[in-house]
């Protein structure tokens, strides 16, 4: 491949200006928009040597035909301009954010003549006012119920207002004593007006100055003897007490910030914004992005503020991300453009908003393994998955059984390696197994070893017997014959293998394989850093989309290798450690644990001294020389 791109700008016809740029392909079609403060210097990063671009960054420029660029007057300008190219044009490698479900939201239709509270999952209704979103539908209608008993306002259809005030009588909402509007007979439409002002004030605010009121007015009341004055406003207070306690204390009463929490891999990555107002979590809202090209996290956060602000939401003024992005003085700026006010991006280090972007960020993490699940289960993403893993591999038919391999160590130590099985797509876990790899010179090695023992069971019954050196839990028993003997589940032999690693350990799985003598299994490696799909004697990988189900059904299985392989060897390292104390007269379980907690390691506990061994809670001076002794013996 040449590193001469034929539409490539001459460096002196680009300018050093703010501006965006926009790479097209042969038809015309945006492939990507971008921004820069710089636009010389950003663009001359893509026309560096192919060689030296990231993989994703080397398909795009080799794919687009031609780029053109337009000047702004500051960031704040590009950053605006390229948002509504972005709208415009929906360019395939820019971040695609998919809004992992529709969220619902208490609107008050601010611009009717008898604005109604009400239940919706759009934003577009004109003049209204939201709040939230909630988490859940009966989140919104119970915090609706319980303003009611507060803040008596319209709640029927404008069908049924606009019948009810031709015809005089009340609407049918309003004949059960669940409209409270001016259809319902009992206000005017200005009286109506002003509890709806304080239903949104409070909503808005949701502080305890109202209930406050409230409660004086209360006691006034029923010391002039207007009790069922008393008693109403002793219910207002009620319902809007349980309104606050309907919502988390996460931070001081007077804090009102966004907060939005990002975990990520190679392909995806899960956005979650925790909604705080007045201290209290007020909505939960979540996003899944699929990432074309190679972004840094504060590239990728930059893109979910224009996507969160670009609507009716209104940005507080402070926003708490985990990583400021390069522009975040012109995202400022912007989103003060939006707000009407200054506005504010932190990046949480410590404290107690550190600890609620923790929280988020759990969330995400969780948020971003359920889309990967249901994605895997989809039978129909499954299917086109294998078939384009076949087309890509050049395989003769779709892999419908797949196993992958990954070796896992400290420090070169209890290494162990790990298989796990797919059919049609899906994960065999009755199927998978543990090696045990008693030394090694490194991973090549040990995945050499790992697949020369599980090449062996799968030479035919009069070839060469299983290497003896293969652990027994490898080998199930002998299931009853019918005439002639079952294939062991271990003998099953898959259509592909995979290893998880590049170029070399995809030499060495292919020697262990070639030496087997077993033919009609593909293999490959799926390098991590690019998500690269590497074949035996091929000087360059094999690129999948980035979006498609192939490369995200091989990315699963390496996870779960991976996954399988840490637990595994885990697991003998605290069995090592626990053999190794136990040996120790005077040691149970207890005090196992409060030596390990202490010291962290049994290297360290090898190290220390009697007198620091001593310190410990539960050890004192005869044991702590026992322990030193042991060592040292």
């Amino acid at each position: 491949m040449s590193d001469a791109l034929s539409y490539r700008p001459k460096a002196g016809e680009i300018p050093t200006v703010p501006g965006v740029y926009r790479f097209r392909d042969e038809t015309g079609r945006v492939l990507y928009v971008g921004k820069a403060k710089n636009l010389r210097a950003r663009l001359s990063n893509y026309f560096a040597p192919l060689s030296s671009l990231h993989e994703r960054t080397r398909r795009m420029v080799t794919t687009a035909a031609s780029v053109e660029w337009t000047t702004v007057g500051t960031e704040v300008e590009a950053l605006q301009l390229e948002w509504t190219w972005i709208n415009e044009f929906d360019p395939p490698f820019n971040v695609q954010f998919k809004d992992d479900k529709s969220y619902p939201y208490l609107a008050v239709t601010l611009a009717d003549e008898a604005p109604r509270a009400l239940v919706t999952r759009t934003t577009g209704i004109r003049g209204a006012r939201y709040f939230g979103p909630y988490p859940k539908v009966w989140a919104v209608h119970e915090t609706i119920d319980l303003m009611l008993k507060a803040f008596p306002i319209r709640t029927c259809n404008n069908a049924n207002y606009k019948r009810a005030m031709q015809s005089g009588k009340p609407c049918f909402a309003g004949q059960i004593g669940r409209c409270f509007g001016p259809c319902s007979q009992k206000v005017s439409i200005e009286e109506h007006r002003v509890i709806v002002d304080e239903f949104v004030s409070f909503m808005a605010s949701q502080d305890r100055t109202m209930i406050n009121r409230l409660t004086n007015e209360m006691k006034a009341a029923a010391l002039s003897q207007q009790y069922e004055l008393a008693a109403k406003r002793r219910d207002q207070v009620k319902a809007l007490t349980n309104v606050l306690e309907k919502s988390a204390v996460v931070l001081r009463d007077n804090v009102d910030i966004d907060l939005f929490a990002v975990e990520e891999d190679e392909l995806a990555a899960a956005v979650q914004l925790f909604i705080v107002r007045g201290g209290r979590i007020r909505g939960v809202r979540g996003w899944v992005v699929d990432k074309e090209l190679d972004l840094t996290t504060g590239e990728l956060i930059d893109s979910l503020l224009q996507t969160a602000y670009s609507g009716d939401a209104l940005p507080p003024r402070e926003i708490v991300v985990p990583l400021l992005p390069d522009d975040s003085a012109a995202l400022e700026e912007w989103l003060g453009g939006i707000a009407g006010r200054k506005v504010h991006l932190v990046a949480a280090q410590r404290g107690e908003k550190a600890a609620l972007l923790a929280t988020a960020t759990q969330n995400a993490r969780q948020a971003l393994m359920l889309y990967k699940t249901r994605r895997s289960s989809d039978f129909v993403a499954r299917s086109k998955a294998l078939e384009d893993i076949q087309e890509a591999l050049g395989m003769e038919s779709a892999p419908l059984r797949m196993e992958c391999y990954d070796v896992s160590h400290l420090s070169g130590t209890n290494i162990v390696a790990s298989m796990v099985v797919f059919e049609d797509g899906l994960p065999r876990t009755d199927e998978y197994r543990r090696f045990s790899i008693p030394e090694s010179t490194d991973d090549t090695d040990s995945i050499y070893r790992t697949l020369s023992r599980r090449l062996a069971y799968l030479v035919p019954e009069d070839g060469p017997a299983a290497d003896a050196g293969t652990e027994p839990s490898l080998d199930p028993p002998s299931e009853p014959a019918e005439g002639q003997a079952k294939r062991k589940k271990f003998r099953y032999q898959p259509n592909l293998l995979i290893v998880d690693g590049g170029q070399p350990q995809v030499a060495a799985a292919a020697r262990a394989l070639r030496e087997s003598g077993v033919t009609g299994i593909q293999l490959c490696g799926i390098a991590k850093r690019l998500e690269e799909i590497w074949l035996p004697d091929s000087d360059y990988p094999v690129i999948l989309p980035r979006n498609s189900d192939a490369l995200f059904l091989i990315q699963r299985i390496r996870d779960e290798a991976h996954r399988f392989a840490i637990t595994h060897q885990r697991a003998r390292r605290k069995r090592d450690i626990a053999t190794v104390l136990g040996e120790i007269a005077g040691l149970g379980p207890a005090r196992v644990k409060v030596l390990l907690q202490h010291f962290g390691s049994v290297s360290r506990l090898k190290e220390a001294p009697i007198e620091a061994i001593a310190e410990v809670r539960g050890i004192g001076p005869g044991l702590a020389a026992t322990i030193h002794q042991h060592f040292r013996a």
